[in-house]
């Protein structure tokens, strides 16, 4: 089976701490991807929403467009009010052939807060899980019929956050709603990404991966910190230099026949990790050890 390799900008610029990274513009996140390796990355906050501005900058570097994420709030708008909102995003996304738009509901998330601890990330009632799911099948099929596959990231501090969360979302919507395992955040979330695998590998369109830091983990954990915490202190790496063994994973996907993105994920300090050198850390695993577990890696 044949995989892309991608990266997300999040190493270089934060959207949701502009003043890590800030100051760093665009062309030097895309030329230091390409050296990398990577020949895909991941929309982000500098990234014009225009195509025709877009697309110039990526070709220059011999990059496409991955995907990226779009944080929905489905639990307090319906689904054609959120369609119309993504429309601009939507059209960037067709203009620049992404192969699917990342997608998490993030109604009264913690991820962002600077204060509110993961422990009091928000929780589903019944009924919630019911306006959920219809709205999540609704505004996939939207979706798709504009040739635009849905990937839904479980996502540290929101509604869905656990393997368990992720496992009733996937077995209750259809098959419009398509699935991103990200391997950090559900080690974060001490779940297991093999699993998910093995039991949703038809749903699956598109991968995070996301190292981890096991002691800062485990004071994380521990602490009860924010995500926000978390990450400052360094919690998050790119591939090969956390303590994920990806071999278990990756050979599942592959007896599965993934045939999408991988995409390295790191949300870091980039003053103290080295964006252009993680990326490359990052890159030279995956392809690495995607390669021995089978894979043929497309460039």
């Amino acid at each position: 089976m044949s995989i892309r390799l991608g990266i997300a900008p999040i190493a270089w610029s934060n959207d949701d701490m502009p003043e890590l990274g800030g100051k760093t513009p665009l062309e030097q996140c895309l030329k230091e991807a390409s050296l990398a390796g990577f020949t895909g990355v991941e929309y982000g906050g500098k990234f014009a929403m225009d195509s025709k501005k877009l697309i110039p900058k990526l070709n220059k570097e011999n990059l496409k467009l991955c995907s990226g994420w779009y944080g929905a709030q489905l639990l307090k708008r319906s689904p054609k009010e959120e369609f119309k909102l993504m429309q601009k995003q939507l059209k960037l996304f067709k203009d620049c052939n992404s192969p699917c738009m990342v997608f998490a509901e993030i109604t009264d998330s913690v991820q962002g807060d600077p204060i509110t601890p993961l422990s009091k990330r928000p929780k589903l009632s019944n009924d919630d899980w019911k306006k959920l799911i219809n709205s999540i099948n609704e505004i996939s099929k939207m979706m798709m019929d504009e040739n635009m596959p849905l990937a839904y990231h479980h996502h540290m501090g929101t509604v869905i956050e656990t393997e368990e969360d992720t496992r009733r979302l996937i077995e209750n919507t259809k098959d419009t709603v398509g699935l991103l395992v990200d391997t950090g955040h559900m080690l974060f979330a001490q779940g297991n990404s093999v699993k998910l695998v093995e039991s949703f590998y038809e749903r699956i369109i598109h991968v995070h991966c996301k190292d981890i830091r096991k002691d800062i983990l485990e004071k994380s954990l521990k602490n009860d910190v924010t995500f926000r915490r978390a990450f400052l202190d360094g919690a998050f790496t790119v591939p090969g230099d956390g303590c994920i063994d990806y071999v278990p994973f990756l050979n599942s996907l592959r007896k599965k026949n993934y045939s999408g993105w991988l995409v390295v994920e790191a949300e870091q300090d980039p003053a103290k990790a080295n964006p252009f050198e993680y990326a490359k850390i990052g890159f030279n695993y995956l392809n690495k050890t995607a390669k021995e577990c089978g894979f043929e890696i497309i460039n």
